[in-house]
């Protein structure tokens, strides 16, 4: 839900579901949407009520939440909602969450800093506990409430958003899926798999990683539209985080981020694209990839980058790998 400059917030919400049902056309497997508050970089601030309006317009496509931010609400609240998209979208609805940022959020929601930086934890558990299917009740630092029955009950497994090793211990000691973003390369994607494998005693259970992916005629030509269109949206975009007490807040140098994203990403012709989502794959035993497609901004080109990607990426996909085995099909290759 990126909003460039000149752009409408409300237009772009209905851009997105009108994106998401081109996506289901495309043939990807599911599309993922993030939650932000109070900026431009992100204008979705509840990622399950969008997911709910994608659901009415979809058949098929499954719905993510790439990350419904656990700081900064209740978790048997969020855990009510998520069963909500579960039933009404005929189970294709995954819950993803994570911890969210020290950023004036939790200011204004009330959770306050200590949710952030300790409570992170206890959330995910009460969370966990009220979307087994039954009844919930705490006894904790944060949350304390006698036993409910959580209505309409349903049955999930959340994917956990990690960026640090103790975030990667904490989704391997409760046996949950990580998933990984798109500023990090595939060296440090394949680190903190291996870390969950060794703290889970296993391998990857569905982890699933973020890229940006936009595709041209060219590589050149890839390289060049995103470099040219997606600093206008990163530079005020980033400029929203505003942190919640006297730290500074994050600077970035624009170009240099795009740049380096372009290079690491799936930018490029079909042919790179596909190489680069392959690439990664064998270098981090990820098989599940979110492609963020928003980078050129204009919601034509951004749904015929969706086209594209459907039309002329995936079907290299579901070609051998290059090692002889069996390819992965496209449906589990990419989301927007």
């Amino acid at each position: 839900m990126a909003q460039f400059p000149g752009q409408d917030a409300g237009r772009v919400l209905a851009d997105a579901v009108e994106l998401i049902v081109a996506a289901e056309a495309a043939g990807f497997d599911d599309a993922w949407i993030a939650e932000h508050h109070f900026m431009s970089y992100g204008v979705c601030p509840s990622a399950t009520t969008l997911a709910a309006a994608a659901a009415g317009r979809t058949s098929r496509i499954g719905l993510g939440t790439a990350v419904s931010v656990l700081s900064t609400q209740h978790p048997v609240a969020l855990a009510e909602q998520a069963a909500m998209v579960h039933h009404l979208s005929g189970g294709r609805f995954t819950l993803g969450v994570g911890r969210g940022g020290p950023w004036v959020d939790l200011e204004v929601f009330g959770t306050g800093l200590e949710r952030f930086e300790r409570g992170f934890a206890e959330s995910l558990d009460v969370l966990l506990r009220a979307l087994s299917g039954g009844r919930v009740s705490a006894d904790g630092e944060f949350f304390g409430f006698r036993e409910v029955e959580v209505v309409p009950g349903a049955r999930l497994r959340p994917v956990v958003a990690c960026t640090s090793e103790p975030t990667v211990r904490l989704a391997a000691e409760r046996g949950l899926p990580m998933l990984l973003g798109m500023h990090v390369g595939d060296a440090d994607k394949a680190a903190l798999v291996a870390q969950y494998a060794q703290e889970s005693g296993g391998g990857a259970p569905g982890h699933v990683a973020a890229l940006v992916g936009h595709v041209a005629d060219s590589t050149g030509q890839a390289v060049r539209e995103l470099k040219q269109a997606m600093p206008r949206w990163l530079g005020p975009g980033l400029a929203g985080y505003v942190p919640v007490d006297s730290r500074p807040r994050p600077s970035r140098d624009i170009p240099a981020y795009v740049d380096f994203l372009s290079r690491i990403h799936p930018v490029g012709s079909p042919a790179h694209c596909a190489e680069v989502i392959q690439r990664s794959a064998e270098n981090t035993g990820i098989e599940h990839f979110l492609l963020m497609v928003e980078g050129v901004g204009e919601p034509r080109l951004v749904a015929e980058n969706v086209r594209r990607f459907g039309a002329e990426v995936l079907p290299l996909l579901r070609a051998p790998v290059r090692r002889g085995g069996p390819g992965r099909t496209a449906a589990h290759h990419g989301a927007p």
